[in-house]
């Protein structure tokens, strides 16, 4: 496993187990099988998990995972693991938040995940046009000065909010963000943003959902509806990246790749994400470990200079869908924010 620095006492594997699918959506889950899971995964080196206050019972899966890993492995095996999660308040609250509800919020990560201090707090934001949002970043950042916070980060800002938040002294240390062959909008601007001030982007959806694997190389276009809001929301960008016919070459293309390192397209193409400028790690979904051996996989990767510039070449044949990070899924009104869920904390509370 590759590891990078997001601070000084915060290093993580470059390859994060995501955990969405822990919430239920995905099927039954067993809890007790869940925790070995996540203690499968630490073993092998991927020490960094991504989880968020609105994945129904996950902080409290990984709060169980923690507890019993220190007990079974010792403290010092306990020390390397850091668990991201988020704060992502519903869009209902948003004109309502206050410095106590905040620190509530919180509390209840730090109960939920059985610690004393969060690894990394990753905010969202979902309406610009409600105010309270840079006056929210303040004030977890002075939970962070509290102690209750080890790292800030941010998931779906854009580029000009980014710079926002820095300029007026939040310290954060990464960006939660879309990006993937098919999605590249972070290139625009969002990458020179962060390497000027020294943030570290955190990559969800470089495989797309599943779309970019070995599964839909050669297929037909699927016809609506499809099988779940994921699939949903990628092949809106495979439609924004310039449609079916296109993806097939890309597909094709990172086929020929994989097929010269022995592996498969969806590693290459986290590969692909992996080694782009700024980008500390990539954040794969596994259910359990039977998708342990390919995210290890991912790391084991090296792309060469040939297998890049054919990756370029098709690359060059798409589109970028319009807009900076997160632009697009911004319209509530249209195709990709129409199917956002905007109301999940209260929910899982």
């Amino acid at each position: 496993m590759e590891y990078a620095e997001l601070s000084p006492d915060h290093r993580i594997s470059r390859v994060i187990r995501g955990n969405w699918q822990l919430a239920g959506g995905h099927g039954p889950i067993d809890r007790a099988e869940s925790v070995a899971d996540l203690a499968a995964f630490a073993d092998a080196g991927i020490v960094t998990f991504d989880c968020a206050d609105i994945y129904t019972g996950v902080e409290e899966i990984i709060g169980e995972f923690r507890e019993t890993y220190g007990v079974e492995r010792g403290r010092a095996a306990l020390d390397a693991i850091r668990v991201h999660t988020k704060f992502v308040p519903d869009l209902g609250s948003l004109g309502q938040m206050t410095r106590r509800s905040v620190e509530a919020a919180i509390d209840t990560s730090l109960r939920r995940l059985r610690t004393e201090r969060l690894d990394l707090v990753q905010f969202h934001w979902w309406d610009y046009g409600i105010e309270g949002w840079l006056e929210t970043a303040g004030w977890l950042a002075e939970l962070r000065q509290a102690g209750k916070i080890r790292n800030l980060g941010g998931t779906n800002f854009d580029t000009a909010h980014v710079a926002a938040m820095i300029e007026a002294g939040v310290p954060l240390a990464s960006m939660q963000v879309q990006y993937s062959l098919l999605d590249a909008r972070p290139e625009r601007a969002m990458v020179a943003a962060c390497r000027q001030n020294g943030v570290k982007l955190l990559c969800y959806g470089t495989v797309a959902g599943g779309f970019l694997s070995d599964r839909w190389l050669g297929q037909p276009e699927p016809e609506a509806p499809l099988e779940n809001r994921s699939l949903v929301k990628y092949k809106l960008m495979i439609d924004e990246a310039g449609g079916w016919s296109v993806f097939q070459e890309l597909l094709a293309t990172l086929r020929s790749v994989a097929d010269r390192h022995q592996t498969d397209i969806a590693t290459v193409a986290s590969r692909w994400v992996l080694d782009r400028p700024q980008v500390a790690a990539v954040i794969v979904g596994a259910r359990n470990r039977s998708h342990l051996a390919a995210n290890l996989a991912i790391a084991d990767l090296a792309l060469s200079e040939a297998d890049r510039a054919a990756i370029e070449g098709v690359r060059g044949r798409m589109g970028v869908p319009a807009g900076d990070v997160y632009e697009l899924e911004r319209d509530r009104d249209g195709p990709h924010g129409s199917i956002m869920l905007y109301s999940l904390n209260s929910k899982v509370a």
